[in-house]
């Protein structure tokens, strides 16, 4: 080593100070560590270094990507997402309902375009059914239900709880894929009863609804177990505990410029109510 030293110009006391250093990270950056590992947690270990990032930057730390990436490197913290997936594509319009969304998911405000879907959860020894609707403003869910048959009660329940919790809002766009429960008479008059406009997806081209596949995408991936759920009761439970608190709370979400849907609505209401009162 002394030889070494001689090498590099460096003396052997400055070595010696270099090597016996304290190396226990400093009161700041162990705080920001136990950030970075919360936000993991919270996410049930799905958020990648983007999203950790955003989420502690939110509580007041600034953090870039980078410096999340590599702190979850030095924890062995590593995200859950699945990689990505082919698609078929088709164009395939409905023959009475046309697409009436063409695929402008860009909303201008909240309760003007929902979007409606159903997917699958496995439930002790058979499969559940799980209805949303999309606020497309922010991709906020508002309404939903949960039934052991993909009926059409199944998404009236989900759009009457979406209704109803809005405020019964009048006018807006109500889009979905071409299933039966959504092409139903019944659904149909519930759309009439409610004031609200049909649009449907083109047959077999799941692009033409992508916020609503994205967001049962993300249910899947970072929240529901992979050997599902033990009851329906835990299923219900879990799924509103990903839809009130982590995804529309605390997830960072990339089309509301890293904010949460709730955060992002709230944004345009306060900007709204100082516009009302500047005029």
């Amino acid at each position: 080593m002394q030889h070494l030293c001689q090498v590099f110009g460096v003396h052997r006391s400055s070595y010696r100070v270099w090597r016996d250093r304290d190396r226990r990270p400093c009161e700041a950056e162990q705080k920001l560590l136990g950030q970075v590992v919360e936000a993991h947690a919270v996410s049930n270990g799905s958020a990648g270094a983007r999203s950790i990032a955003k989420m502690v930057t939110q509580t007041g730390t600034p953090l870039s990507r980078y410096r999340a990436s590599r702190r979850m490197k030095q924890l062995g913290l590593v995200s859950t997402q699945p990689p990505s997936h082919a698609y078929k594509k088709a164009d395939q319009p409905h023959l009475d309902i046309p697409n009436l969304l063409d695929r402008k998911f860009d909303v201008k405000e909240p309760n003007q375009v929902w979007s409606g879907d159903i997917t699958y959860l496995w439930i002790g020894a058979c499969w559940a059914y799980l209805a949303v609707v999309i606020d497309l403003y922010a991709r906020k869910p508002v309404g939903w239900a949960l039934s052991l048959s993909p009926n059409t009660e199944l998404v009236k329940k989900a759009l009457t709880m979406a209704y109803e919790s809005r405020g019964e809002p009048s006018g807006l766009l109500f889009h979905s894929d071409q299933g039966c429960q959504y092409t139903s008479l019944a659904f149909r008059q519930i759309l009439w009863r409610y004031q609200m406009t049909q649009s449907l997806s083109r047959r077999g081209n799941c692009w033409d609804n992508a916020p609503t596949e994205r967001f049962f995408r993300s249910l899947k991936s970072e929240w529901m177990p992979e050997i599902g759920y033990p009851d329906a009761a835990m299923a219900k439970q879990s799924v509103t505990d990903y839809m009130l608190g982590y995804y529309s709370s605390l997830r960072p979400h990339r089309h509301n410029d890293g904010l949460p849907p709730n955060v992002a609505e709230k944004n345009y209401w306060n900007a709204q109510n100082s516009v009302a009162k500047n005029t």
